[in-house]
């Protein structure tokens, strides 16, 4: 009972987010798989090193489909979600993390610049 209350709980919270504040969930989960995908490289974890590639490219895509191409910089936003997705693809193809280490900084200045956005619209 205790298990469906917390999902109830978790489902509700993500329902009533505003757009602004979903955006930074997904970009900080996506640094959260990034991570757990080093380590997992680091621990020879190959299992959990798929899952969380695979993770990161299901939010990279998802951030990608979910594009509102009514406003110019939706195209760039794109080119953006294509080249990470390219880069992960890198990734899991090669088991290499030290391209997580340079797409990170990169997904870190857009989160950070997605927030200043929501922050200067308040």
């Amino acid at each position: 009972m205790a298990v469906n209350g917390y999902q109830h709980y978790k489902e509700q919270t993500v329902n009533t987010m505003t757009s602004g504040e979903m955006l930074n969930l997904l970009f900080d989960e996506l640094l959260k798989r990034l991570t757990r995908s080093e380590l997992a490289l680091e621990n020879k974890d190959y299992d959990l090193f798929e899952q969380s590639i695979q993770r990161s490219m299901d939010i990279v895509t998802y951030l990608k489909n979910t594009l509102n191409f009514q406003y110019e910089i939706s195209n760039e936003l794109k080119r953006i979600y294509d080249f990470f997705l390219y880069e992960l693809s890198r990734v899991k193809a090669g088991r290499n993390s030290a391209v997580i280490a340079e797409i990170r900084p990169l997904v870190i200045e857009l989160r950070n610049s997605f927030k200043e956005a929501q922050r200067m619209s308040s």
